[in-house]
C-alpha cells in the first residue's frame, strides 16, 4: 500500500514537473525547490517510520495523529500549490493526506 502511495504522490509531481512552466524569477523558483525537497524529505522520513516494524506504537501515533499532518499542511501543500503547473487544489491534496493516514490508522489500529 506504502507503494501505491508514494507511487502516486510521485507520478502527480512528475506530471506537474513535467508540464510547460509560466515564468518565474529564479531566486523565487529556487526558494520554492528549496521548500519542496525539504518537505518531501520530512514525508518520505514520515513514511518510512510508519512502515518500520521497529518503530514504537506511539511514535508512530505521534507521526500519524500531530507530525504528519502538520507538516503536510503547513509546508507541503502550500509548495505544491505554489508549484509551477499546480493542477491540485487543498482539497485534493488534503484527500491525499487523509488516505494515506486512514492506511497506515488501520494497519497499526491508531485511534487520534
Amino acid at each position: 500500500m506504502k507503494t501505491k502511495i508514494l507511487t502516486a504522490l510521485l507520478l502527480s509531481l512528475t506530471i506537474v514537473g513535467c508540464q510547460k512552466k509560466p515564468e518565474v524569477s529564479p531566486e523565487t523558483e529556487s526558494k520554492l525547490s528549496a521548500q519542496f525537497e525539504k518537505t518531501d524529505a520530512a514525508i518520505t522520513a514520515f513514511f518510512d517510520k510508519l512502515d518500520s516494524p521497529t518503530t514504537p506504537i506511539t511514535d508512530k501515533k505521534q507521526i500519524a495523529c500531530i507530525d504528519f499532518p502538520l507538516e503536510y499542511k503547513t509546508n507541503y501543500v502550500p509548495a505544491m500549490l505554489q508549484s509551477e503547473g499546480n493542477t491540485y487544489t487543498r482539497e485534493k491534496l488534503l484527500a491525499d493526506m487523509d488516505i494515506a493516514l486512514d492506511y497506515y490508522k488501520k494497519k497499526d489500529n491508531i485511534q487520534c
